[in-house]
């Protein structure tokens, strides 16, 4: 007899009436690895951000990676009710991703502009997809709303004006 701790995670064949269902996937494996790359960059600048902003911008990143964490689990769910596995390696998912790394500590300034930018750089990639529902083929109203809800729930911008966080404010440290 088989242990219930032996089954291993496989595809299924799901009957959505997507004709592509894998095309999907693929699409959201892409946004998912964006989502954790933001996710991850986010996180690691709530921990090293220091200044005169600093309890504004540790409270406002922290926000941004809880938010993306619950939109990676929405995400990798939906690409699992399409019968597909989600990636299961970090560097998998994260090879997917057009977020890069920073060399180096940047300022609290360079943080938020660079956070900026990632959020753009994944909006523009999300709208320039059409594997969520410009071919008629692919269509998956579903997938798509959960794609783009990590657009507009995650956009950085839309929440601190970052050309306005450069200056003012007293100087120093926490």
């Amino acid at each position: 007899m088989t242990s219930v701790l032996d089954i291993k995670p496989r595809e299924n064949e799901v009957k959505t009436g997507i004709d592509s269902e894998t095309a999907v996937a693929e699409g959201l494996a892409d946004v998912l690895g964006d989502t954790y790359r933001l996710m991850f960059k986010s996180h690691a600048y709530h921990w090293n951000v220091t200044g005169p902003l600093f309890y504004s911008l540790h409270k406002l990143t922290e926000t941004q990676y809880e938010d993306l964490f619950g939109a990676a689990d929405v995400i990798a769910e939906r690409i699992r009710a399409l019968g597909r596995l989600t990636p299961m390696r970090l560097d998998a998912m994260a090879g997917k991703s057009v977020i890069k790394d920073r060399d180096g500590a940047p300022t609290a300034g360079e943080m938020v502009q660079d956070l900026c930018s990632d959020h753009e750089r994944v909006a523009h990639r999300l709208r320039a997809r059409d594997a969520f529902g410009k071919k008629r083929r692919h269509r998956d109203g579903g997938s798509r709303d959960r794609a783009l809800g990590v657009s507009r729930e995650g956009r950085l911008d839309a929440a601190v004006d970052h050309r306005g966080v450069r200056g003012g404010g007293r100087r120093g440290d926490i």
